[in-house]
């Protein structure tokens, strides 16, 4: 179970819980299976994951690789039918999986074209925090983090959001609603000596703005805790899967060192934040 967890980037707790259920199930489906469509709720697999590979590395934007059928995949889907001369339905069955297959070179993984807008993208944003929307997320037990790292953000111009609930998909769909431009999430744990973060990371794809941002942030928070360096991996818990900007959580332990630090803390974030703005990717 512990291996599966890490493979699939969810929290290792060895326990299969909703999130670890959903993820087996996810990961028995294979491309031609069962019909793949836009419905409501989305579709979520393993298929829908090589739907979006195969389409990106035709050039087909698909978005972000991340196994969810959302209004992106869907409009990629069609496009594609469009192009290849089929019934342009918006639903992925035989003949659709035929051409994706005939059309798409084996052995070669190409680049997604959604890694590439994203970069693109994050290049020709602006290269300061003013005005910027950021969203600061957390499951509860920081307020003083929260207060103090909004506080710094608005001085610095930026326009923080405060997302508070211990249900990451919820926090992902009011990002997404808000138009947020980058995701900062806080997390406690108490049974933590040091700090850790991630960045959304699947199906053989990451967020390379989410990367370098959690880079950035791990450099600076343990500087400030003077703490063990627990890194920065590549997870794909809801929060991260689900948001559709760069999105990193900052894991952080224990709750005594938090609170005493909680001013520093919250600037080191924001100079991170900062440097991130003037150089979001490699």
């Amino acid at each position: 179970m512990r291996s599966f967890q890490t493979q699939r980037g969810l929290r290792i707790d060895g326990l299969c819980g909703a999130q670890t259920w959903s993820a087996l199930v996810e990961a028995g489906y294979r491309l031609g299976q069962r019909l793949l469509y836009r419905r409501t709720p989305m579709l979520r697999g393993d298929d829908v994951a090589t739907l979006q590979r195969r389409l990106g590395g035709l050039g087909f934007d698909a978005g972000r690789i991340d196994g969810i059928l959302g209004d992106g995949t869907a409009a990629a889907l069609v496009d594609f039918q469009r192009n290849a001369g089929l019934t342009v339905d918006g639903i992925c069955g035989p003949a659709t999986v035929a051409a994706l297959e005939r059309l798409s070179t084996p052995g070669r993984d190409e680049e997604p074209v959604a890694g590439l807008r994203e970069r693109e993208h994050l290049r020709g944003a602006p290269r300061d925090l003013a005005e910027r929307r950021v969203a600061v997320g957390h499951e509860g037990g920081l307020p003083a983090l929260v207060t103090a790292a909004t506080r710094a953000l608005a001085q610095e111009g930026a326009r923080p959001l405060v997302l508070a609930d211990p249900d990451g998909s919820r926090q992902a769909a009011e990002a997404n609603l808000a138009g947020v431009e980058v995701y900062l999430g806080l997390r406690l744990d108490p049974h933590r000596e040091g700090c850790s973060t991630c960045y959304y990371s699947g199906y053989r794809y990451e967020s390379a703005g989410g990367r370098r941002l959690a880079e950035l942030l791990q450099s600076a928070l343990t500087q400030v805790l003077h703490s063990p360096d627990l890194g920065s991996r590549g997870m794909s818990i809801p929060i991260l899967r689900e948001t559709r900007m760069p999105a990193v959580v900052c894991e952080l332990g224990p709750g005594t060192t938090v609170v005493e630090h909680s001013h520093e803390i919250a600037i080191a974030l924001v100079r991170a934040l900062a440097r991130w703005t003037a150089a979001p990717c490699d």
